[in-house]
Order: structure tokens, then sequence, then C-alpha cells
């Protein structure tokens, strides 16, 4: 019986000039480090609609934090003999029906509603993220008690919920933090069902396997690893939904349920002017150019936003 040589392959290598280690090897220590949220701030930085809503946020917030820096006047101070008055010296809107000044009332009217925004929204982002982090972290009867609870609040329209809150409240109690109780204790389905499908594909990830190797615990791991990599969605919905709650306080001030006569609102002077839109119709077009500037500048900011923080619309630009 005749043995056969062993099969041998030739292996050819390049020259060392041509394949240079260095070109495949060298590491970049002298580039700045990047994440997710640094590579949304670069792309950010690069698009103009960026540029236009930070600017009308940031005059939004100059403008509820100072507004004496933008008029002496107060708004209250109302004269029956100014009543539907054009514009003039010292008051470049005119006057309401009331002899109110209607650029004061403006200006005035911004710390409200965005005072209202803001604590709706951080209402909102606090029990959606407890609620759709537990949930989503933890599963088993956590998850199914904390989302059918879930379900039934989101079956209920947040603005409805609210206006039969606020018809029972006395109207000397109707502050703007009851108001913003009122919206934001039922508008929180959304940010809790996101954040919770988010965590549900981020807590399989290795990292998380490797912080339970490791002996971490669950509740640190979920702080410290799951979280901060499930949060960009909920920032994106914090961005939009503030505008949203800005027009929910509206809508119930102009229905008559939201802030006292004493506190300034868009949506109550938007009220007051609908009888008059024949006579005097500025005086509703004024307030309701400051609403949608504001609330539209928010969104346009969540837009944006969103954007930045999608890798994959990123690359499609």
């Amino acid at each position: 019986m005749s043995s056969k040589p062993p099969l041998s392959a030739t292996h050819y290598v390049a020259p060392l000039d041509e394949t240079p280690l260095v070109a495949i090897d060298k590491v970049s220590v002298d580039k700045k480090p990047s994440n997710l949220y640094i590579d949304a701030w670069r792309d950010m930085r690069k698009r103009i609609l960026f540029y236009v809503a930070g600017l009308g946020v940031l005059l939004v917030v100059i403008v509820a934090a100072f507004p004496t820096l933008f008029t002496s006047l107060d708004p209250t101070d109302c004269f029956l003999n100014f009543s539907n008055d054009p514009p003039s010296d010292g008051h470049p809107l005119g006057f309401t029906k009331q002899g109110c000044d209607v650029y004061a009332r403006i200006v005035y009217g911004t710390r409200s509603s965005l005072s209202v925004g803001l604590i709706v929204t951080a209402i909102v982002t606090v029990l959606g993220i407890v609620i759709g982090a537990l949930a989503g972290f933890y599963g088993r009867w956590v998850d199914a008690v904390l989302s059918r609870i879930g379900d039934i609040f989101f079956a209920i329209p947040y603005i409805l919920a609210a206006v039969v809150i606020m018809s029972v409240v006395p109207r000397e109690d109707r502050t703007i933090l009851v108001l913003s109780l009122a919206i934001g204790f039922f508008a929180w389905p959304s940010t809790a069902r996101v954040l919770r499908g988010q965590i549900l594909s981020v807590k399989s990830s290795d990292f998380v396997m490797s912080a339970t190797a490791l002996g971490v615990s669950r509740f640190r791991t979920l702080l410290r690893h799951v979280l901060p990599n499930s949060i960009a969605p909920v920032i994106v919905i914090t961005t939009i939904g503030l505008g949203g709650a800005i027009v929910a306080e509206a809508t119930l001030s102009f229905l008559g349920i939201g802030l006292p006569s004493d506190v300034m609102s868009w949506g109550k002077d938007i009220a007051q002017a609908q009888f008059d839109l024949r006579n005097n119709p500025m005086t509703l077009i004024y307030p309701s150019i400051a609403l949608s500037v504001t609330v539209l500048s928010f969104i346009l900011m969540g837009e944006v936003v969103r954007d930045a923080l999608d890798p994959k619309a990123r690359a499609r630009r």
C-alpha cells in the first residue's frame, strides 16, 4: 500500500512595504471620543432649523423670565375709555374691548403658558420614566400590572380628563400647579410605552449581561446601564410634548376652566376676543400668533432632536 505525501498549501505573503502594519494597527489617540449624544450635537449644529427653533425657544424663555424687559405696563390695568383703540405710542398692538393693553397681556401670558408647559412636562417625564423603566426591565407580573394601568390611562384623553377635573375645582383654587397636575397626571402613558419598548430591546445587550455576571444588582444595572442607553426617545417626546402641554393650557383657559382671571393666559384672551372678531380681529390674532409661534418653536426643536438622535435619519441626509 503506497502512502501519499500530505497535501501542502502554498502561502503567499505580501511584502511588508506594500501592506505596512502601521496603516492597519495604528490607533488614533488624538481623536475626540464620541457617543450618541455627541454625534447628535454635532449634527444639530449643522442645521439651520436648529438655530431657528432655538432662537424661538430662547426668546420665549427670556420673555417668560423677564417680562419687565419688554414692557413696563401692568396687564391688569384696563380702562374702558381705551376700549378697542388702535395702536398708539407705547401701545404697539392696541387695546382689548375692556381697555387692556394687548402687548402687555401677551408678554405676561408667556410666563403662565411656559410655566404650565414645564410643570406638565416634568410630571409626564417622571411618571413615564419610572413606570416605563420598571415595566420594561423587570417584566413578568410587574410589566403586566403597570402595562394594564397604562392602558387604562391611555384610553382616557388627557384633555377630557383635565376638563372634568378643573370643572369641579373651585375657581379660587385653580392655580398653575393644580392645572398642571390635572393635565400631567393623565398624559404620561405615551412616554411610558415608548420607554418600555426601548428598554425591552436594550436589556438583552451584551453589556447588560456583563454587568449581571459581575454581580451588579438589577436595580443598579437599570440605573447605570439600561436607562441611559434607552432615554433618547424620551428626550424627543419631552421636547415635543412641551408644546402640547402649552396647547392644553390654552384650550382649558379658552373653555373658561383654566387659569383664574387674575393670571394672564393666551387662551383666555383668545376666548374674550372671539366676540369682537368682526370689529377688532387683531385682539384675537395677536395672542393666537404668540401661541402658534411658541408651540411651533418647541415642536421644531423636537423634530431636530429626533433626527439628530436617529443614526438612520442622519445617514439619509
